[in-house]
Order: structure tokens, then C-alpha cells, then sequence
């Protein structure tokens, strides 16, 4: 039989050739986890008699979605995986370090054919580089901690082809949301994701993540891009799929038909065109998180609000997905446009995202956001409505103070 892309992986880290709901323990190459996961992990690990790492070198810990602390009781759970880190000999990214994710490939922590356990949902960014990645719970990472092994259904693999040119002023948000909406929020619970087509080629590194990492907003345990066209700093073997490998469904999109797509309140998965929006007045705008908080997308909204400034009943707030991300957006002058058009940087981290801190919103105000989720509460106001879109379609909404399709501006 030929094989998947995960079953490929998978494979190599069993030592045994392994298939579709096959159950296998696997060799592990690299944890990760964040604040609101390592304090468990931590505690977990010790109960379980833990007293070393398996490898200290296949670990980082990330402060960042509560960062920097803004209260005492996180100021202590962050002392508490510095403490750890120190005694442990581990990796530890401080506060403005950056977003987890981001870090992980930025830093090469994660390579193309790994198998990488992540306690955060979003771990399966990874797979824009075709490595395995998938989030786990703080007692699964504690395992692996001790043992340097985890436990693994051999997911089955849903088949995306995209092909064909996209439409000026649509991204690679655009095609993922449009995805998010045909297979639904639930619609590949514990499938993995196999993105491919002559549209996925041209992409970039920034934008490949972008799509990987909305792979957890189906359900899906692993999302990957071929690797074909794939740029790294790096010498990699490409990790693809064997011809005729066997698939539990394939979907086919002309991505020449993508418009700028928006998720409406309250589900990642409830996707409309926005031509089919009203011009909806916003009061708060953001661009971040481990989706969309990269180079590209910073400049995608300064080729926006270049020369212009932001609507002045809108408040505009930036978090760079990384420290290198902000300071090579200082070198090429994004952050100045930015800046002069109004919006506000914030340190590196998921605070908005998350609605831990740094931008929550006030009742019934309405926000335009470039991350992944828009559940009731999302970012930290249930009585709150967030509108998810492209970097592009919320400087948009910034400029004119309400919805509005970016796709105008690029077409003159």
C-alpha cells in the first residue's frame, strides 16, 4: 500500500511501517510548551517521579500568551518556568521573545519530517513545513517529557488540491477560511490535512504557516503543504506522498474563484464572502497571533494604510508574531508607516488573541481580527463580535472605519 504524508511519518518514528487507524508508540523530536500548559506539564512531570528531561535539548518552554504577566499569579506560574528551564537545563523564551510557533520554525526547533508534540492546539503549524506536529494536553507532554515517546492513532488524511492563480488582494487567510467553511469546524475531527495544488507551490514560507495553522480550526490533528516549492535556510528532504496513496476524501478548489473571505460571529467556520456583508462599523482593529502576526502580513497592511491614517473612531493594535519579526519590519520601514497611520505595537505575544490582555474589548463593540478563532468571549468579552479575516481586509476596516473589501484597493 502507498502511504500519506503522516503515515510516511509516523512510520519513521515507530521503526515499523504503520497505516490509517493503526495504534503505534513513537519517538519524538522536539516538545514545546507555553505558559498556560508548562505550569501543568511541570507539576505532571513531577508527580510522575520525574527527575530528568529525556533530552533538554529537544525541549523549549514559551512565555507568551499571558505576557508580560499582568497580574501576580501568572507573574509566579512564569517564575516557575524560569526556575524549572534553569534547573532543567531547557530552552526558555521570554516575555517579547515571541509567539511559540513562530519561534519553533524561526528557530529551527522544528524541521521538515519531524514528530513534535506541542501542548497548544496551534501546534500543527509545524506542518507548513511538513513536519508532524499536533497539540497535546499537559499530562500527555509530561509523558513524553519523561520518556521521550507518545502514543498515536495513525490519523486518516483528507486531500486538498488548490490550483490556480489567486485574485489580486486575496491571501493565503482567504483560502484557509474558505477551506474552514467548506469542511466545517468539526468536519476533520482527528483527520489530517494534506494541502496541495499549483496555488500552494507559490506560496511563501509566512503564508504556508497561515494555512497550517487553522488546520485545528476543522478538527484536524495535523495539517500539511507539500513541500514542493517550499523555501527554508536550510538543506531538507521533501516529505510528500506516495502516488495513488489512499485518501478518506479529496476536495478540489479553483482558487481563481476565492474571494477576501471573513468568518462572521460566532465560529471560525461560519465563512461569507464579503460581498455578502453589510459595511458593518468596527471599533477595534487587530493583527497577530501565531496565524497571522508575520513580515508579510505586517506589510500586507502598511501597502494598505501607506501614507494614511487609521479611522478615528477605530483603535488599531499590532502584535508582531516575534522580535525578529518587529525589528526586520523596523529595518524595512513597516512599522513606521504603521505607526504614523495610527496603530499601536504591542510585545510579541497572543494577549489579544486569547483575550488574556492587551485589547480586550468593551460590550458590544465590534473587532476585525486577523487570528483563528471567533467564538462568543474569544478575546476576553463574550458580549463583544469578532469578525475574522487577512491582515489586508483589517487595515481595510481600520482606513474606512467599517467592513469594507480590501480587493477594491488593489484593483484601483
Amino acid at each position: 500500500m502507498r502511504q500519506t504524508i503522516i503515515e510516511k511519518i509516523v512510520s519513521l518514528h515507530a521503526n515499523k511501517v504503520v497505516f490509517a487507524s493503526e495504534l503505534t508508540v513513537v519517538n519524538v523530536d522536539f516538545l514545546m510548551a507555553s505558559d498556560t500548559t508548562a505550569p501543568l506539564a511541570i507539576n505532571a512531570f513531577k508527580n510522575m517521579g520525574g527527575v530528568q528531561i529525556f533530552d533538554a535539548s529537544k525541549m523549549a518552554l514559551v512565555i507568551d500568551h499571558a505576557s508580560p504577566a499582568p497580574n501576580q499569579r501568572i507573574a509566579s506560574l512564569h517564575d516557575m518556568m524560569r526556575e524549572f528551564a534553569n534547573e532543567h537545563n531547557v530552552k526558555l523564551y521570554d516575555v517579547g521573545d515571541g509567539i511559540c510557533h513562530q519561534l519553533m520554525i524561526e528557530n529551527e526547533h522544528a524541521k521538515p519530517g519531524q514528530l513534535i508534540l506541542g501542548a497548544d492546539s496551534h501546534t500543527c503549524t509545524y506542518g507548513a513545513i511538513g513536519a508532524f506536529s499536533t497539540g497535546v494536553g499537559s499530562t500527555d507532554l509530561a509523558g513524553a517529557m519523561l520518556t521521550g515517546q507518545t502514543w498515536i492513532k495513525v490519523p486518516e488524511t483528507i486531500l486538498i488540491n488548490i490550483n490556480g492563480s489567486l485574485q489580486p488582494g486575496v491571501s493565503a487567510k482567504d483560502i484557509v477560511l474558505y477551506v474552514v467553511g467548506i469542511v466545517g469546524i468539526q468536519g476533520a475531527t482527528y483527520d489530517a490535512i494534506e494541502y496541495a495544488g499549483s496555488t500552494m507551490v507559490g506560496l511563501s514560507l509566512d503564508s504556508r504557516m497561515t494555512i497550517a495553522s487553522m488546520s485545528i480550526e476543522m478538527g484536524a490533528k495535523a495539517g500539511f503543504i507539500h513541500t514542493t516549492g517550499l523555501q527554508l535556510p536550510y538543506a531538507f528532504e521533501h516529505v510528500l506522498p506516495d502516488e495513488n496513496a489512499t485518501y478518506k476524501c479529496v476536495i478540489d478548489i479553483d482558487a481563481s474563484q476565492i474571494t477576501s473571505q471573513v468568518a462572521v460571529p460566532h465560529s471560525p467556520d461560519n465563512v461569507k464572502s464579503i460581498d455578502e456583508i453589510e459595511e458593518i462599523e468596527i471599533n477595534q482593529a487587530f493583527i497577530g497571533s501565531c496565524t497571522n502576526g508575520r513580515l508579510e502580513d505586517l506589510q500586507a497592511a502598511a501597502n494598505i494604510l501607506k501614507g494614511k491614517h487609521i479611522h478615528p473612531s477605530v483603535r488599531l493594535i499590532i502584535a508582531p508574531a516575534s522580535r525578529k519579526v518587529f525589528l526586520d519590519a523596523v529595518k524595512d520601514g513597516t512599522v513606521e508607516i504603521l505607526t504614523n497611520a495610527g496603530a499601536t505595537f504591542l510585545p510579541s505575544g497572543c494577549g489579544p488573541c486569547v483575550g488574556t490582555h492587551l485589547g480586550v474589548p468593551g460590550n458590544n463593540e465590534v473587532i476585525v481580527s486577523s487570528t483563528n478563532r471567533n467564538f462568543q468571549g474569544r478575546m476576553g468579552n463574550r458580549e463583544s463580535n469578532i469578525y475574522l479575516g487577512s491582515p489586508a481586509f483589517v487595515a481595510t476596516a481600520a482606513l474606512h472605519g467599517k467592513i469594507k473589501n480590501p480587493q477594491l484597493i488593489y484593483e484601483g
